[in-house]
């Protein structure tokens, strides 16, 4: 129901006439364009929140280790998983493993929830969802900041590991639905901004009878600027973006959920 709210508010013009201020522009250094068999996807990384997994995820696209890769496991409802150089799980790059980053200090100053059930308030950094502490907590808070994790909606993008906690590496993973149970557990480095559409049609197995792969995996920064994808996201501290969860709060009532709702992003000319 809310992404069809948000393309209502697209075609009625309620957001695109929305102010150039209440638009920020995304930081092509932290946009990663995934051509694929099935279309492009481009996600917007958040290394405020896995900065060690961004960083690995940038590298690994930079040497070319994503190009080419198998969509290995797809299960629909569930995730996308890829970038394991071996197409099967259990593969890894030639760099060390990586040591979980499943939550980060978010500094209050810089967070504006969009509702607070009794265990946390929910609300954004950037497109991706977010979790964080109760007030009862943040209120003893000494330093500035809360304790926040990603909450697993779908489209975000996530760092995958074998059983042990510290050991991802170059595996990661896209949601095709909610999964709250990974919240905490996995870390989460980023959310698909252009693409979903895309997201959804990658070939369903484990392993799929026809994979589908990610052909080349780029960092936009790293692009021409000519070729290069221009974006930018609604800001959540912008009345349009007040309206658009208002909106949600009504259609979905008691049962509203942060995965009922997403920041919108437009392709700039």
């Amino acid at each position: 129901m809310i992404r069809k709210l948000s393309a209502a508010f697209f075609a009625l013009g309620l957001l695109g006439a929305a102010p150039a201020p209440d638009w920020r522009a995304l930081d092509p250094e932290n946009l990663l364009v995934i051509d694929t068999t099935k279309g492009r996807m481009i996600v917007e990384m958040a290394p405020a929140m896995a900065p060690l997994g961004v960083a690995r995820v940038k590298l690994l696209a930079r040497e070319g280790v994503y190009d080419g890769l198998q969509f290995h496991r797809v299960i629909d409802g569930f995730v996308n998983q890829t970038g394991n150089p071996d197409n099967k799980d259990g593969g890894v790059s030639r760099h060390p493993d990586l040591p979980l980053e499943a939550s980060f200090k978010l500094r209050m100053a810089d967070y504006r929830a969009v509702a607070a059930p009794s265990d946390a308030t929910l609300g954004f950094l950037g497109s991706v969802p977010i979790a964080t502490v109760s007030g009862k907590e943040a209120l003893r808070a000494t330093d500035g900041t809360i304790r926040a994790w990603g909450a697993y909606c779908p489209g975000v993008a996530g760092l995958g590991r074998q059983a042990a906690q510290n050991t991802g590496n170059s595996e990661i993973f896209f949601m095709r639905g909610s999964s709250r149970r990974l919240d905490r557990d996995y870390a989460v480095w980023g959310k698909i901004v252009v693409g979903a559409d895309v997201n959804s049609l990658i070939a369903i197995g484990e392993p799929p009878a026809k994979p589908d792969l990610m052909l080349k995996v780029r960092v936009a920064a790293d692009i021409p600027e000519a070729q290069r994808p221009r974006l930018s996201i609604l800001r959540d501290d912008s009345p349009a973006f007040r309206s658009l969860v208002r909106q949600a709060r009504v259609a979905k009532g008691a049962d509203f959920s942060i995965c009922d709702l997403e920041v919108p992003v437009r392709v700039e000319p």
